[in-house]
């Protein structure tokens, strides 16, 4: 591992332990050269998971995209950044344990909306707003009878 305060190529790890979620393992190291500490992350690598869009072109995912459309439908309401980045690692879990490579913006838009529908109403209602293209309030009074009849 190249220091990237001197540059020189030895270290010795000075420790190891996975992360909170066990996705990686963090390393502390120390340089053979200079003396000073950096922390390094060491991860499987994966297969990149693509997005098919409505129009047909595809984007690999991103969960910071994801978390973002969340963090909007969510402003000014009741729930932490931790609800939202669990509901993110779940949803990118259930996305992985398909072990399908390609998967629809329709198919993760659901997935959001069936949990959000369970966090908070009001954040629902503007994902869904959103997500479905209301074009009038016609269709936004329809979402809401739909939820008011699931109550």
């Amino acid at each position: 591992m190249k220091c990237p305060y001197c540059g020189f190529i030895e270290d010795k790890v000075i420790d190891s332990r996975p992360t909170e979620e066990s996705a990686a393992i963090r390393r502390r190291r120390e340089c053979s050269k200079c003396l000073k500490r950096f922390t390094t992350y060491e991860k499987v690598e994966s297969v990149p998971l693509m997005v098919i869009k409505k129009d047909k072109t595809r984007q690999t995912f991103n969960r910071e995209k994801l978390l973002n459309g969340l963090l909007r439908a969510c402003e000014k309401r009741p729930v932490s950044i931790n609800d939202l980045e669990k509901m993110v690692d779940e949803i990118e879990g259930q996305i992985l344990n398909t072990l399908k490579r390609e998967i629809t913006s329709q198919e993760i838009g659901e997935m959001v909306m069936a949990r959000l529908k369970d966090l908070d109403e009001v954040a629902y209602v503007r994902f869904a707003s959103v997500y479905r293209q209301f074009r009038d309030i016609n269709t936004f009074m329809d979402e809401l009878h739909k939820l008011l009849k699931e109550r």
